[in-house]
């Protein structure tokens, strides 16, 4: 999700996380009282900072995880997929996108729209 729609998704960034720890992750860092905020990084091209909503590691292999959600800006959300997949891929690490009840279509077809629809989404209910 962008940044703008963080505050209004606590909860569901919190049930993300239970299960991601039901799942047995560990080193789970989100932007949420409690919890180490995510490492930033800086997009050259246009300058802006992109932030994944969860990463968490796993039998040794870390992973960025980003919430998808309908969106205002979906080309916001476009750019930062890619990005945090270009990323992942450099780094030998792995890129998950985590949706909820209501928003499976708009998910499958931002992955399909970026040539990403081998990627399945992690669906929470």
């Amino acid at each position: 999700m962008i940044k703008m729609e963080k505050k209004e998704n606590q909860d569901l960034l919190q049930k993300s996380v239970e299960h991601l720890e039901a799942r047995g992750f560990g080193d789970i860092k989100v932007d949420m009282t409690g919890y180490e905020s995510p490492k930033s990084y800086l997009k050259k091209s246009s300058g802006n900072s992109v932030t994944p909503d969860i990463t968490a590691s796993k039998n040794g292999v870390n992973y960025f995880f980003d919430l998808s959600l309908k969106s205002e800006k979906p080309t916001l959300l476009k750019s930062k997929w890619l990005f945090l997949d270009t990323l992942s891929r450099m780094k030998s690490e792995r890129f998950r996108i985590i949706t909820f009840r209501g928003h499976y279509k708009f998910t499958d077809t931002m992955l399909n729209e970026l040539n990403l629809g081998s990627k399945d989404p992690i669906k929470i209910t």
